[in-house]
């Protein structure tokens, strides 16, 4: 029997400190590992005991890249708790803030840590030597993101003006006009990003994915909508429970999902794109068909495309909320304590984010659930690695290392922050 392993120690190029482990016998995948070994942060342990009021900022601290989706997801289940329904211009606000995380976030990823592997870099540094423009162009998208949560949110990092029911201060429309001419050049650099990695040399990948996303019926889903699938599932939120279920795996200190009723499940752009082309804007569409792609997306290596057209939707939305902006009467909807449940979920950059929060009568938190995108991926990302590595064992060491390691930023996963290069160990027994 022959067997090889391809090890990786330190992922790069992903937020957080994880590593891989392939093993191959007589020609074939046996297994596909996903090690995620960075300590566990507790945020569900002490969120206990707090007030339902301090959810919001300190759920943020989970993620300095999408801190607005851990926010909006636990007022959207706060307020759900409470009986609140936040609509007009507060709602819109919402949206908008959730635009400049979209496109902060994709901008990131597509640039700074997805395009290198394209182009045969170690990294975004060596690739701007070669390609200044291009890289210049991902940080102004990046810029242009930024300023929409530094408005809305009183800082790019870590926000501090969500609160339940609303915002702490909402803008006035001369405070969000200057953004409409930033965010129509985003637009114009979005458009063009679409165009560049479209033409990315990729490889020809799929699975029968079970795609599981938000789905509104008169807009992208980001923060409101029914939980869908395109195998059938169509739930509330609150439903969540009863179709998913967490469990741990001793490599990893994240917990994997999976759907009861089924094996593992993809969340993110290529879900989202798939189940809700139709509510993209008539750019965004005209966008993703000029760059080759169908009206369902199951080849992983596209979702650099994919979150490509979703920063052009996430420009044309901001400037639609921009332009039919009114001013609020008040920032905030009152919230009242009472003894209840409640639950949200939002679309993150990476995928689908769901919060679930019982308080006392008092309003403290009793219990806290939080269950991020990429713990939901965690299966699917093993499951692309068994499927699709069998197919490319005939590459050198390093590139079939490379091309291993591009199957898990496929996923943008979000493990934390990690700057280590990377080391294969190949072993033949």
């Amino acid at each position: 029997m022959s067997r090889k392993t391809i090890k990786v120690d330190y992922l790069a190029r992903v937020e957080g400190e994880g590593a891989l482990k392939v093993t191959v016998r007589d020609g074939q995948v046996s297994d596909a590992e996903l090690r995620i070994f960075e300590p566990p942060r507790f945020f569900e342990a002490f969120l206990r005991g707090r007030d339902f009021s301090e959810a919001p900022d300190v759920t943020a601290r989970i993620c300095g890249i999408c801190p607005v989706a851990y926010q909006m997801s636990a007022v959207h289940a706060m307020e759900n708790a409470l009986g609140i329904e936040v609509e007009g211009p507060l709602r819109a606000l919402r949206r908008l803030l959730y635009c400049g995380e979209w496109i902060e976030s994709h901008a990131l990823h597509i640039y700074m840590l997805h395009a290198p592997d394209f182009l045969g870099y170690a990294g975004a540094v060596d690739m701007a030597r070669d390609y200044p423009d291009i890289v210049k162009r991902g940080l102004s998208l990046k810029k242009a993101g930024n300023a929409i949560m530094t408005l809305l949110g009183g800082r790019e990092i870590h926000p501090i003006n969500v609160r339940v029911g609303g915002f702490y201060r909402t803008p006035t429309r001369k405070e969000l006009e200057p953004l409409a001419d930033t965010l129509k050049q985003a637009r114009e650099d979005a458009l063009a990003t679409v165009r560049w990695t479209a033409g990315l040399d990729m490889p020809e990948a799929g699975r029968d994915y079970h795609l599981v996303a938000l789905h509104h019926p008169d807009e992208y889903a980001m923060n409101v909508g029914r939980i869908m699938s395109n195998r059938g599932l169509d739930i509330a939120v609150a439903d969540y429970n009863r179709h998913f279920v967490e469990s741990h795996v001793q490599r990893s200190t994240a917990l994997h999902s999976h759907l009861r009723e089924h094996d593992c499940y993809l969340v993110g752009p290529l879900a989202r794109y798939s189940l809700n082309f139709g509510q993209l804007s008539p750019l965004a569409r005209e966008a993703a068909k000029e760059a080759g792609l169908g009206v369902t997306c199951n080849n992983p290596f596209q979702s650099i495309v994919v979150r490509s057209v979703e920063v052009v939707y996430a420009c044309d939305e901001a400037l639609r909320v921009i332009a039919g902006y009114q001013e609020p009467e008040r920032p905030f909807e009152p919230a009242e304590p009472r003894l209840s449940e409640g639950f949200g979920c939002t679309e993150a950059p990476r995928g689908l984010l769901f919060h679930r929060y019982r308080l006392d009568e008092n309003g403290a938190i009793l219990e806290a659930q939080i269950v991020p995108p990429t713990a939901q991926n965690q299966p699917s990302i093993e499951a692309d690695l068994q499927e699709l590595v069998g197919g490319w064992l005939d590459l050198p060491a390093d590139t079939l290392r490379e091309r291993c390691e591009q199957t898990i930023r496929n996923y943008d996963p979000c493990i934390s922050c990690a700057t280590h290069f990377l080391k294969l160990d190949v072993r033949h027994e």
